[in-house]
């Protein structure tokens, strides 16, 4: 900053603070008007950054310009907006206390863009990834969205922010953006019912009927004529030539998409937007008795999601209650029109509340991206509203200037706080200032029981007949004697000629107000008829049923007033403010006309007035006006002194002390702090800085000839020199880059959870690699080995799929070296599985057993049967039942590739085809019976066959196999039912018992008693089967000589 005192007569000083005549408001607006003459729009007082607003676009915003003041010193280069907003940044960063810049102005003055700029730098120069750029994008988004639905054009500025908003931006550890959220302060919802002369409704309501498509219009009944609706002509400024509000509409509807809106969400804000737009035009017409009636048919109860006879009842009709009963009163013609401007004032502030929890949503900070925000810091970013004086000052003012108050009082407060510290830090006695505490008037407003604000809310709630008039009686009894509120009846008679019977004046610290009592009730109750808030309780709009809760309806409590709710929030606002470390931007407007290049001084001498900078000025020149820490005031000004040149190498103390002997400073002139120098005088340092300039070319000529004298000593060093130097920058080289990769291994470690990018790829390299080669060395060496070793977190589905890979592999080689023989066997076996697993009580005994290809010796097949059949795939003996009285026959089932035939001894009983073949029944159990269905309609077939056999899993799955019906097998659990001629079934039974037995029973069923296999079983079966046949051989023998 030092290096701009030589232009001063020219371009000013850079700091307020630096005037030698600081208590003139002449010589303070005069440093001003050289600055922005020159375009130098930012000037500081010590640490508050003051900014006139150009009307004009100034190269001073670019990406450069951010990278120029990143990291730099506050007072190193030149003030800018971009200067507080890194110090603030750093601030946080090094000290890890929250920080709050607070932007305040009038209207005009250029706070919002300051925000925007300071949002901008943020977004810019802090550490991103995906997820951060995701959430910038939002948090800039955020401010179209919101000028749209809050700014408006008004006499003093085509963008004017109608509401407060405080903003805080939440950073991580690493100083990145991580989260975000919107507070936002008494929005001006009367401009939506009525505008002054010259100016406009909020900006939504033009940019969508000049924006919107002519599909959206018509879906919503709109014309795209302004003039059409009654709520945006009263200020006869429906068009802006400044202002395009078709690109701005697009503007908008990209930044809905930006920051989550879904396409349902944005039709159904867009549809209250066009029903304020329809009340508007909702007109009333007077009966003969007086009652209230609709005469305009629109759109109005679709668009906002209720019942349309029930709007129009609410409309005209009041509900009330008394002694528990309630009653419904028509509202006369005033009363229905002020329900109208009611309902359309709640609905479109509800909206905008909703508009910024649903941002808010949108800034959130993410939890399962950042697992904890115990670590995150905060910095807040207040755009507020300025002290406002107009000709006509109501409601809203008196609000907007109360808030200002607040804001001064710790403006003051929290600036005299910061300076005792500094003086305390250094070891300086701290000097009494004196200032004016605003703390009197601020009390006059909001005390309890005898503030103003109290004194409206009785007045609002008192029974009976109350008027604004009453109120303002009221205000002349209770505060009638405080010295900084007149009204008319108090007031001298040269005041009286100046004030209006119906206002009364506060002395702020900014300056007098007339303030009209006219409205004040109304806007202070804020009251929407029960019945109206009924009827949008029930909204089929999921906006609105949101913002009109049916608690409200439920709930009798009077709702607190508009006033109070205000003083409450901005209460809570001091508490969030208190708690952070503030920086301050003051914004000025140069004139009204918006022209750049125009300095209006009388309006800028109110604005200086009303920003309270000559008072901050005061309260920061009262001690000192100039600090610097030793290191910096000795390394700028050490040239000046024999005893510093060229360089100091004691104690920082000793030589700016011997420094300051050297120059002449007397001792009423700079205090020494433990690590500052303190310098009272402005004139002292611009003496100072006059001299080094002077200096300069004679040190200039120094260094010049001591750069000559030193090429030519000490040469022979150079050659030895360069060669230590050389190894001595080898094994530097070897240690950074081992200390790098120590670093980078730490940081990847750090950032492992996070997506994949230079902060991390070598950890997770190194990771994969090292998971490889331990994988290489521990794969499965069997496709029944199922061990893998645990993959890191980033190569499970990798893992996944080389285990998928590996066991495929495996599988390959192991077919490869099965033989036909035994490839036959798993096929068999695996067709078994499919078929009785689960199902068949003796298949598990039957899974470690081969299958053989026959089960009948060559020899045990009748020659004559072989040369019939040709060949045979296999053999088995079986015992066949007879239908019709169950008798056992032993057989022989032989099967081919075509059919099946049933062997007694010599002669083929039975042939069973496969493409006849209707189903293979078996039981659940442990037997060995089995039925092969066939059909009755082909005289060759003998009907169902009735089988026992002691290979039944074998035999089953062969049969199926070779006749192409595995999904023909039924396995039944209690019962098979058989055909035993065309019209008659028979029933085989299977039950549970100590041994096994196959007889006929009671109810002529074949009934089979199965028992729990154990070892030996089928042996036993198929001992009861050789044991049958030698019985019936013997029986034939006997037999023979008879025949």
């Amino acid at each position: 900053m030092e290096s701009a005192l030589t232009a001063r007569d020219r371009v000013g000083v850079q700091d307020f603070v630096l005037l030698e005549n600081y208590n003139s408001e002449a010589t303070f607006i005069e440093n001003l008007r050289r600055r922005f003459r020159e375009n130098l729009i930012y000037t500081y007082i010590g640490s508050v950054l003051v900014s006139v607003n150009p009307y004009k676009e100034l190269e001073i915003y670019s990406k450069q310009q951010m990278e120029r003041y990143r990291g730099v010193s506050f007072y190193e280069i030149s003030p800018h907006i971009y200067a507080i907003s890194d110090n603030t940044y750093r601030a946080m960063r090094t000290e890890r206390r929250d920080q709050c810049i607070l932007i305040s102005g009038e209207s005009g003055a250029g706070k919002t863009e300051a925000s925007k700029k300071i949002l901008l730098y943020f977004a810019v120069t802090c550490p991103t990834n995906d997820h951060m750029v995701t959430l910038g994008d939002r948090l800039l988004q955020s401010n179209p969205v919101l000028e749209a639905f809050g700014n408006a054009k008004t006499l003093r500025n085509d963008n004017s922010s109608r509401f407060g908003k405080y903003m805080d931006i939440q950073f991580d550890f690493k100083g990145a953006t991580m989260g975000g959220h919107i507070l936002n302060y008494l929005l001006e919802k009367s401009r939506v019912v009525h505008q002054n002369h010259g100016e406009r409704n909020f900006h939504i309501f033009y940019q969508l009927l000049d924006g919107g498509d002519d599909d959206l219009l018509n879906t919503l009944n709109l014309e795209r004529n302004p003039h059409s609706y009654r709520y945006l002509v009263k200020g006869s400024c429906a068009r802006v030539s400044s202002i395009s509000d078709k690109n701005n509409w697009r503007v908008v509807r990209k930044a809905l998409d930006v920051i989550g809106f879904t396409a349902e969400e944005v039709q159904k804000l867009l549809n209250i937007i066009a029903s304020v737009l329809h009340l508007g035009n909702t007109l009333f017409g007077e009966g003969e008795e007086g009652e209230t009636y609709i005469i305009t048919e629109t759109q109005l109860s679709n668009l906002l999601g209720v019942d349309g006879s029930a709007l129009k009842e609410a409309l005209t009709h009041k509900k009330l209650t008394a002694k528990g009963e309630e009653m419904i009163s028509p509202l006369n013609f005033e009363q229905a029109v002020s329900a109208r401007d009611a309902l359309a004032k709640a609905v479109y502030g509800r909206t905008f509340n909703w508009l910024v929890e649903k941002i808010n949503q949108s800034l959130a900070l993410k939890e399962e991206i950042y697992h904890s925000s115990k670590d995150a810091s905060v910095i807040g970013l207040l755009d507020i509203y300025g002290f406002e004086v107009l000709q006509h000052n109501s409601f809203e003012q008196f609000c907007i200037n109360y808030c200002n108050e607040k804001l001064q009082q710790l403006f003051i407060e929290l600036t005299l706080r910061s300076e005792q510290e500094e003086y305390e830090t250094e070891g300086i006695a701290w000097e009494t200032v004196q200032y004016f505490d605003n703390k009197i008037i601020c009390d006059l407003i909001e005390e309890k029981h005898k503030g103003i604000i109290s004194i409206l809310d009785e007045e609002c709630l008192r029974p009976g007949e109350t008027c604004d008039i009453s109120f303002l009686e009221k205000l002349e009894d209770t505060v009638g004697g405080h010295p900084h509120f007149i009204t008319h009846k108090l007031a001298n008679g040269k005041t009286r000629r100046v004030m209006s019977r119906e206002e009364f004046r506060l002395l702020h610290y900014a300056g007098e107000v007339n303030y009209n009592v006219n409205g004040f009730l109304d806007k202070n109750n804020d009251l929407l008829n029960r019945n109206l808030k009924e009827v949008m309780c029930q909204s089929e709009n999921q906006i609105l049923s949101h913002c009109f809760r049916r608690e409200e309806v439920i709930d009798q409590k009077r709702p607190e007033m508009a006033a109070s709710q205000f003083k409450n929030s901005l209460m809570k606002l001091m508490e969030i403010l208190m708690s952070k470390e503030p920086s301050y931007v003051r914004c000025i407007k140069p004139n009204d006309a918006k022209q750049p290049g125009r300095f209006d001084e009388v309006l800028v001498r109110h604005q200086v007035k009303y920003l309270g900078l000559m008072e901050n000025l005061r309260v920061r020149r009262a001690g000192f006006a100039y600090r610097r820490r030793f290191e910096a005031f000795l390394q700028r000004y050490k040239p000046l002194c024999p005893e510093t040149w060229p360089n100091w190498n004691g104690k920082l103390a000793d030589g700016v002390s011997a420094l300051v002997n050297h120059l002449g400073y007397k001792p009423e002139e700079y205090k020494l702090g433990r690590s500052k120098i303190f310098i009272r005088f402005p004139k002292t340092l611009f003496a100072t800085e006059d001299a080094l300039e002077a200096k300069k070319p004679e040190i200039g000529k120094r260094l010049q000839a001591s750069y000559v004298n030193m090429a030519h000593v000490e040469l022979f060093i150079v050659i030895q020199s360069g060669w230590r130097g050389m190894k001595a920058r080898r094994r530097a080289k070897r240690r950074r880059e081992a200390a790098q990769l120590i670093r980078r291994f730490i940081k990847g470690f750090i950032c492992r959870h996070e997506e994949y990018c230079d902060d991390n790829d070598y950890f997770l390299d190194h990771v994969r690699c090292s998971f490889l080669k331990h994988l290489r060395k521990n794969l499965p060496r069997s496709v029944l080995d199922k061990s893998w070793p645990t993959p890191p977190a980033l190569l499970i589905e990798a893992s996944e799929h080389l285990q998928m890979l590996h066991m495929r592999n495996m599988v390959i080689k192991y077919c490869r070296r099965v033989q036909p023989e035994w490839k036959k066997q798993m096929m068999q076996k695996v067709v078994a599985s499919e078929i009785f697993k689960d199902q068949k009580g003796s298949y598990p005994h039957s899974v470690g057993r081969l299958f053989l290809d026959t089960r009948l010796e060559r020899e045990q097949i009748s020659l004559k049967v072989l040369q019939t059949l040709g060949s045979e795939k296999y053999g088995v003996a079986v015992i066949k039942y007879d239908r019709r009285g169950f008798k056992p026959r032993p057989r022989q089932l032989l099967l081919t590739n075509s059919f099946a035939v049933l062997v007694d001894r010599t002669k083929i009983k039975q042939r069973l085809d496969y493409a006849a073949l209707r189903g293979i029944s078996v039981s659940s159990l442990c037997d060995g019976m089995v039925v092969l269905h066939m059909p009755w309609e082909d005289n060759k077939q003998k009907g169902d066959a009735v089988l026992h056999c002691s290979h039944v899993i074998e035999l089953v799955t062969k049969l199926a196999m070779m006749a192409s019906k595995t999904n023909y097998v039924n396995i039944n659990p209690g019962c098979i039912r058989f055909g035993v001629s065309r019209t008659k079934e028979g029933i085989i039974d299977f039950v549970r018992g100590s041994e096994l037995k196959v007889a006929k029973g009671k109810r002529g069923h074949l009934l089979v008693v199965s028992q729990r296999l154990f070892s030996g079983h089928a042996e036993i079966l198929r001992g009861r089967e050789s044991l049958f046949l030698y019985e019936k051989n013997k029986k034939q023998k006997k037999n023979l000589p008879s025949s």
